[in-house]
């Protein structure tokens, strides 16, 4: 069988782009990058790079199967969750749209990527990710205003994704995620394919305390429960055939406010400790987030067109696994990583200064 050229997968070219990603302190351009190497790789190569086909969830996953091969465990986790980052510049597409951000209270216009990524105790990989698309366009009858929305939403989405690393034969016993994930069909699929979930669920949730009751359609929501920090109840939630357990977790705000988390599991073994230790993984998707927007220039491109913006994610998710794979080898976060890049920066740019001033006479 022959591989169309256009459908393979420049690695060299992305590695070149990725480690300058990495590199950058700044916004990355064709242009910057050619000239760092000075000129050996011409703009318009690196231009044509990033506008070929569009790179997707499965070239990453032929990008890391050999390092989810090397780490994977029966114990291992899927993390589940997604993030806005803010382009309020760029022209509106499919991919740079408007959407509400849950953490700001507010829509944004930017990018909404949703990233599943292996979590154990050897590191945490993306293995797929989806750039949300709003690609059908409507007029709201109420403000006559031309919007977008998108054919596919993030638990169709979730879905998919699941269903992926499960045919994909990767090892993992939980798949974690926040309430936006936490739907009766999300839930279903998980039980379905024989593994466990550990999800947050909205405090207005109905479940039945016993079977009797669930037969009898007596439901009440989740926060109604008489259930103490560091107690789980078994329930069944409504619409579901399956019997869960749920927990409530409380924790303080950096405001000093008192939140409470309620969390669900068809994993009935659980205690309190042994759930929340779980779900605590969960926080490897917030720091990924945090390092591909800070460290591996997410936002950071001039592109313009829906499939050079893309690709130029694509490369940045790819910076974070080699970043991980660093992070791991030399035993320092991505932060402390690029810090000493910068430093080291900063010793090269001060010692070329010192070259140019030894030529001016002060």
């Amino acid at each position: 069988m022959t591989t169309n050229k256009n459908d393979s997968l420049d690695k060299d070219m992305l590695d070149i782009y990725s480690d300058y990603l990495i590199s950058s302190f700044s916004y990355t351009t064709a242009t910057g990058l050619s000239s760092m190497l000075d000129n050996q790789i011409s703009h318009d190569q690196i231009t044509r790079f990033l506008a070929a086909r569009e790179y997707s969830a499965k070239d990453l996953w032929k990008l890391v199967k050999p390092i989810i091969r090397e780490i994977e465990s029966e114990d291992g986790c899927l993390l589940f969750d997604d993030t806005i980052e803010e382009k309020e510049y760029t022209d509106e597409n499919d991919i740079i749209a408007w959407h509400f951000d849950h953490s700001e209270g507010r829509s944004v216009k930017g990018i909404n990527i949703l990233s599943q990524i292996y979590c154990n105790n050897s590191g945490s990989v993306p293995i797929s990710f989806e750039i949300v698309k709003k690609d059908q366009k409507f007029v709201d009858r109420e403000t006559g205003r031309k919007k977008r929305r998108a054919s596919i939403n993030k638990n169709e989405y979730f879905r998919s994704m699941f269903k992926i690393s499960v045919n994909n034969a990767v090892k993992f016993k939980y798949a974690l995620a926040d309430v936006w994930f936490s739907s009766k069909e999300n839930m279903e699929m998980v039980i379905e394919d024989g593994k466990y979930f550990i999800f947050a669920i909205k405090k207005n949730r109905t479940v039945a305390e016993t079977k009797e009751d669930k037969l009898k359609g007596k439901f009440k929501s989740v926060e109604s429960l008489e259930l103490e920090e560091g107690e789980t109840k078994r329930c069944f939630l409504k619409g579901m055939e399956t019997e869960v357990l749920i927990a409530k977790q409380v924790f303080t705000n950096q405001d000093g406010s008192i939140g409470i988390l309620y969390l669900a599991t068809n994993d009935l073994t659980l205690d309190f400790d042994h759930l929340t230790t779980i779900y605590q993984k969960r926080w490897k998707v917030e720091e990924y987030h945090k390092s591909i927007k800070a460290n591996t220039g997410l936002s950071k491109s001039p592109t313009k067109t829906v499939v050079t913006q893309s690709n130029h994610f694509f490369a940045s998710i790819y910076s974070y696994v080699k970043l991980e794979r660093l992070s791991c080898a030399v035993k320092l976060n991505h932060f402390a990583l690029k810090s000493k890049l910068y430093i080291k920066a900063l010793s090269v740019s001060f010692e070329e200064l010192q070259r140019f001033k030894n030529q001016v006479n002060f």
